[in-house]
């Protein structure tokens, strides 16, 4: 039988990690309520996914 080896690589892990604490200490800190506080925690966990849709319609694609 063939070895099977896995290589994680935990730097995309922890990009995303720093992204999400800064993106949620943004949206929090810009909240006027506490729904809107909660809308931006929401914002903060899907931050990529936010800036590859504005990146996509600044380039017309």
């Amino acid at each position: 039988m063939a070895k099977n080896e896995i290589h994680c690589n935990g730097a995309a892990g922890t990009l995303y990690g720093l992204g999400f604490i800064g993106a949620a200490i943004y949206y929090i800190s810009a909240a006027t309520s506490f729904w809107v506080g909660v809308l931006g925690f929401l914002k903060a966990l899907v931050w990529p996914a936010l800036l590859v849709y504005g990146l996509l319609k600044h380039f017309g694609l």
